[in-house]
């Protein structure tokens, strides 16, 4: 079942970077570029810093002739996508969980030869979560989404503490697969619906003179 989630999310989000791509009026390279960061990013990135190698979507062509193709797919749709942005909010967040649990799955079966600790395996998790929206936010000359609208990077934390949690207390692996998914996705989604975030630190040195 994850997998399947995967391809749907990391198709996705192919698609959500090629409309912030298109917000900054790049043409088809940069909106198919945009778009396959956006996707494989994340894990990409997790996968250097861990030393997994080789990176996973080297080993697996189809998902570069999707999330490209996804890409410029939307580029044709774009002028209907407001009509779907609700269905893309449940794409996203179930892309995060997906990402999330598989990030934790990667570093786990790494650990015997690395022997990463807890903490390691939480931020791979997070940073498969997160790692692509940052990408494509940076390179579009924006703040982070995750780090200024509500919960999400607090989600994909959320989410791997729960899933390492439910192993270590030896729950079976599918069973811990769906509560933490269920779980994390709840909260996503009533984050979006009742606009839940985290406090905002602003700081401006007029405010204390």
């Amino acid at each position: 079942m994850l997998f399947y989630i995967y391809i749907v999310a990391i198709t996705a989000e192919a698609m959500s970077g090629a409309l912030a791509a298109g917000r900054r009026n790049m043409d088809m390279f940069g909106v198919a570029l945009i778009a396959f960061l956006t996707a494989l990013g994340g894990g990409t990135m997790r996968d250097i810093i861990l030393g997994n190698y080789p990176i996973s979507w080297t080993q697996h062509p189809p998902y570069i002739y999707l999330t490209i193709s996804a890409g410029l797919l939307t580029m044709l749709v774009a002028r209907y996508m407001q009509r779907l942005n609700s269905m893309f909010l449940v794409l996203d967040a179930m892309g995060l969980i997906a990402f999330t649990i598989i990030g934790c799955n990667v570093a786990l079966n790494l650990e015997p030869q690395y022997h990463y600790s807890t903490v390691v395996v939480i931020m791979a998790g997070m940073m498969t979560g997160v790692g692509g929206g940052i990408f494509r936010d940076i390179l579009c000359n924006r703040t982070p989404q995750v780090l200024r609208h509500e919960l999400y990077a607090s989600v994909s934390l959320l989410v791997a503490l729960l899933y390492l949690g439910l192993k270590y207390l030896g729950i079976n692996e599918n069973i811990n697969m769906s509560v933490s998914f269920v779980v994390g996705l709840s909260i996503r989604l009533a984050a979006i619906k009742w606009n839940w975030s985290l406090p905002v630190f602003s700081y401006s040195p007029s405010k204390w003179k």
